[in-house]
């Protein structure tokens, strides 16, 4: 009896491992299939919808260690714009998504030396 159950624990593996590759392969000719224009299309529609939560944008400001104020100076914003975007009562235009999405990958250090450039 062992040797069967070895046998037929073995023929699964192989079986998940081969179905495994078909869904890889399939997903590769799907994406083979479509026109490179439609990709970087997709792929420039999907930088140009830059996600926005009110939540991520106060605790950035907060780790950043800035005012609203200041933060809005980073973003081309008043303050006042700023409250009204972390309190979820407005969003961000597309130009200024942008400008939050270069100040996301700042560390606090690099914020001030902007901030600074910036108020002289």
């Amino acid at each position: 009896m062992d040797p069967l159950r070895k046998a037929s624990a073995g023929y699964r593996r192989e079986i998940a491992e081969l179905k495994r590759q078909v869904a890889s392969l399939q997903r590769d000719r799907r994406t083979a299939s479509k026109s490179p224009r439609a990709q970087s299309q997709t792929q420039d529609d999907a930088k140009k919808r830059a996600r926005f939560v009110p939540k991520g944008l106060k605790s950035l400001r907060a780790r950043l260690g800035l005012s609203a104020a200041d933060f809005g100076l980073l973003v081309g914003a008043s303050g006042q714009s700023v409250y009204n975007w972390e309190a979820g009562k407005a969003i961000p235009r597309q130009s200024q998504q942008a400008a939050l999405a270069t100040v996301r990958g700042l560390g606090k250090r690099e914020a001030m030396k902007k901030l600074e450039t910036l108020t002289r």
